[in-house]
């Protein structure tokens, strides 16, 4: 049975409705500072927890529930004779129900120009500690710390006068989740103040954004989690627009999509299947781009996901209609391009505004292993200007070395071992995920829908031998963009020379694995 209940809230949704339908019940309840108030001016009766424990709110309410009579009054143990007892000679009453929800931290620390002080000032401590009490004696106290579970507890009460066992342990389990995620993103956030070296232990935290039908195949349960935070570039705070809600497998490609996306500053569009781009361009407006990109591999983009960096335009979305696409992300729509899109059922429409905003080059990249977990910091880099070097007899034109970190650009996002050919800032032919890199050269090269002759080629590593050269050479390109490094490194520079190709090393490899 609930007879008291302790309140404090700072997210106030709900609490008022909530706490009449528990005095009408027959519940007494205590509560403290801006809860108490609200309470009050609705009509409330309400016990000051300062008349329980005998001291007023003090540093700045920062001690408010610290004290033996509440907290007695949360472990005490029902059903343990002493307990009970103890609680009489100290004149402590049971809390049978505790609300609960925390110092708003997550939104403080979202705040522009937020500072040190006021986030840690925005640091519960007393509330997690009651809520954690209450938890731990789960079997005898009920705890609910979401606003969405109100209903719930009020319609169990209504109908049983008491809670179930299983009600409050699935209360309790949401309490542990929460403060645990509640105090990860204080670890966290101090942390990225000062920017040190990974931690001794380490614990992440994320938000559920929504239960997927299954994951990378029909027979795997998934789910979408969030980070928490800003993120502003990311997929998660992509507005929907139009189709049903996106599959796992949608989310890696799309989110593959807009990481390469961010390379490109003019107007340029991705076009992307399984992870890999099979199409990027770059031109002097949006529908140049996205021709370019759609006559790299006509065949891979039907059914794949297409990001842009630009409004989309009819012009452009009357091309993009004429195939099938599963995704177009872009940072807006233009009304009519809109319209025309929407004809589709089955295509996904997502609009991000801030689609080039790029990951902090302190952000982290996890990599998920059987029982392990590997990290390493984002690829946020593309290359040095002051390390670019020539390394062959002929330097190359300034139309080549644009083209070179067009594709230079391409080559870092694609799985290694990866090669690239591009032209009039065109990818031309992509060979991605291949166990050598002459397979990954032969396989762009074959696979190229246009004539490749006077192209140029990116390789996100070093040439182990002279033949990756070779093979360029004979199919007609003119230059090649690598990091080199290799002990080979001479043989694949002397090749290049035979064949008059230009060569540049950049001292920067981008394995994507």
């Amino acid at each position: 049975m609930v007879k008291r209940a302790l309140i404090s809230v700072s997210d106030k949704c709900g609490i008022v409705d909530f706490a009449k339908k528990l005095q009408e019940m027959g519940v007494e309840i205590l509560s403290t500072g801006g809860t108490a108030k609200t309470l009050m001016e609705s009509g409330i009766s309400v016990i000051s927890v300062s008349d329980v424990t005998g001291f007023p709110e003090c540093l700045d309410g920062r001690v408010k529930t610290l004290h033996p009579a509440i907290h007695g009054g949360l472990l005490a143990i029902r059903e343990n004779e002493e307990h009970m007892a103890q609680l009489k000679n100290l004149g402590i009453q049971p809390i049978d129900l505790v609300v609960i929800n925390l110092y708003p931290f997550k939104e403080t620390i979202k705040k522009e120009n937020v500072i040190l002080e006021d986030a840690i000032e925005n640091i519960d401590i007393g509330g997690p500690t009651m809520l954690r009490a209450a938890a731990k004696n789960y079997q005898d106290v009920a705890v609910v710390i979401d606003p969405a579970d109100y209903d719930r507890v009020i319609e169990e009460l209504e109908q049983s006068g008491a809670l179930s066992r299983d009600t409050k342990y699935r209360l309790a389990l949401k309490v542990f989740e929460h403060t645990a995620h509640y105090d990860a993103l204080i670890a966290q956030y101090l942390r990225e103040q000062i920017q040190g070296e990974f931690p001794e232990v380490l614990t992440l935290t994320y938000e559920k954004v929504q239960d997927l039908r299954y994951g990378e195949n029909p027979h795997q349960q998934a789910v979408f989690y969030k980070e928490s935070g800003k993120n502003p570039g990311s997929l998660v705070n992509a507005e929907q627009l139009h189709g049903k809600e996106l599959s796992f497998n949608n989310i890696n490609d799309a989110n593959g999509a807009l990481e390469l996306l961010k390379e490109y500053s003019e107007p340029a569009v991705v076009a992307v299947k399984h992870t890999n781009a099979c199409g990027v361009g770059s031109g002097y407006d949006l529908f140049d781009a996205y021709h370019k990109a759609y006559s790299c591999d006509p065949t891979s983009i039907y059914g794949g996901i297409v990001a842009a960096n630009q409004k989309v335009d009819r012009r452009t979305a009357e091309e993009m209609n004429k195939i099938f696409l599963e995704i177009i992300i872009a940072p807006d729509f233009e009304a009519d391009a809109l319209e025309i899109l929407k004809g589709k059922k089955n295509i996904r429409l997502m609009k991000l505004p801030e689609i080039q905003s790029k990951q902090p080059e302190n952000a982290l990249d996890l990599k998920k292993i059987n029982g392990g977990l590997l990290i390493q910091n984002v690829d946020g880099q593309l290359h040095k200007e002051e390390e670019l070097k020539v390394v062959t007899q002929r330097i190359p034109t300034k139309k080549e070395m644009e083209d070179m970190l067009f594709a230079w650009k391409v080559v870092k996002h694609i799985k290694s071992n990866g090669i690239v050919l591009a032209k009039d800032l065109q990818s031309l032919g992509i060979g991605p995920g291949q166990v050598n890199r002459i397979w990954a050269v032969e396989n762009a090269i074959r696979q190229a829908n246009l004539p490749i002759k006077g192209s140029v080629l990116a390789s996100d590593a070093f040439f182990p031998f002279a033949d990756c050269v070779e093979a360029a050479a004979k199919a007609g390109i003119t230059a090649i963009i690598q990091p080199g490094g290799s002990q080979n490194d001479e043989a694949s520079i002397e090749m290049a020379n035979q064949y008059g190709i230009a060569m540049i090393f950049t001292g920067m490899r981008h394995f994507k694995h």
